[in-house]
């Protein structure tokens, strides 16, 4: 069926009620055999689990008549390096929003982790040693948030909660009706003003390592850093640096190099709190991902606008044309 209509999700149809029924549907995870033809398939969702690159690396090329290739994450700078194997005029979509919740969940989970000293009752709590201490609050704190998207943007609102002071940095500066929006222009100016920093901006050739030695250097001593966004905004072997004096305290959901190997110091350096990309995958994720994707579907079916197009192949970026 090459007319556009065969859709490969990475759930069961039964997961998903209400799909329209104009199209055709199969079930392909990245495990496992195909189930069909990949140069039928016009609406590719893609694994929702991390490395989803490698599973779709080999089976791209043979998509020779895909229309949509449906990410379930908010980035997709880990595609990059696949556009020249899809067909031009492929539209390239992310799941930007739909983790939003979650993700800010934890930035702020982290936050407070670091703040109030979870990762050092926890190591004490392993000994069996009873050891109050004196530890910081988000109280009257001016936290820097970097990224004013979706998770950006929830996460700023959850601050006002703990009576602490955002300050929103994203590319551009403007007013917003939550309040000012400062440029990227000013952050190393704001960086040594705040007590804490949450990394939420995409990964671009701009952002990519926007904290580096420098940039880090310019925060306060005792500063918390927090990152839900990707691993390449910083310089690693300088955060290394500063967490191992005691400068820095970390909380990072995401890394670089990632997966991080099992010999890398920021494993065991005293001050760090380390998750394995995991803010999106929570409970709530079967049912967020599935109400999104029946919705572009529809959009999809009656042939409308969809939502998070980032972009769209070209002859020079996409594969062969479609057949």
């Amino acid at each position: 069926m090459k007319d556009g209509k065969t859709v490969w999700l990475p759930y069961r149809r039964s997961q998903i009620p209400g799909l329209p029924d104009g199209l055709s549907y199969a079930y392909w995870d990245g495990s496992g055999p195909l189930p069909g033809d990949p140069a039928d398939v016009g609406f590719l969702v893609g694994p929702p689990a991390p490395g989803a690159e490698r599973v779709l690396r080999p089976v791209l090329p043979r998509m020779r008549n895909l229309k949509v290739l449906q990410l379930l994450s908010s980035g997709y700078d880990h595609m990059m390096p696949l556009l020249d194997d899809m067909p031009s005029g492929t539209r390239l979509a992310t799941g930007r929003g739909v983790h939003r919740e979650a993700t800010a969940e934890l930035a702020v989970t982290l936050l407070l982790a670091l703040c109030r000293g979870l990762d050092r009752f926890a190591a004490h709590q392993a000994h069996g040693k009873w050891r109050p201490e004196f530890r910081s609050s988000l109280v009257g704190k001016r936290v820097m948030v970097i990224g004013y998207g979706a998770v950006g943007a929830s996460v700023a609102d959850r601050l006002g909660a703990f009576r602490c002071e955002p300050v929103i940095v994203a590319r551009t500066a403007r007013t917003t009706p939550s309040g000012r929006v400062h440029g990227m222009a000013e952050l190393h100016a704001l960086l040594p003003t705040v007590d804490a920093v949450v990394l939420c901006a995409p990964l671009t050739d701009t952002t990519r390592g926007m904290l580096g030695a420098d940039a880090l250097a310019l925060l306060k001593d005792g500063a918390l850093l927090v990152n839900v966004a990707r691993g390449e905004l910083v310089d690693t072997r300088a955060l290394v640096r500063d967490v191992r004096a005691g400068r820095l305290r970390i909380g990072l959901d995401v890394t670089d190099p990632e997966p991080l190997p099992s010999a890398h110091p920021l494993w065991n350096l005293p001050g760090a709190v380390i998750t394995p990309h995991v803010a999106a995958f929570t409970d709530a994720f079967p049912t967020m991902t599935a109400d999104f994707v029946r919705r572009q579907l529809y959009r999809y079916e009656r042939g409308e606008e969809l939502h998070n197009v980032v972009l769209t192949t070209t002859p020079a970026e996409g594969g062969e044309q479609a057949a």
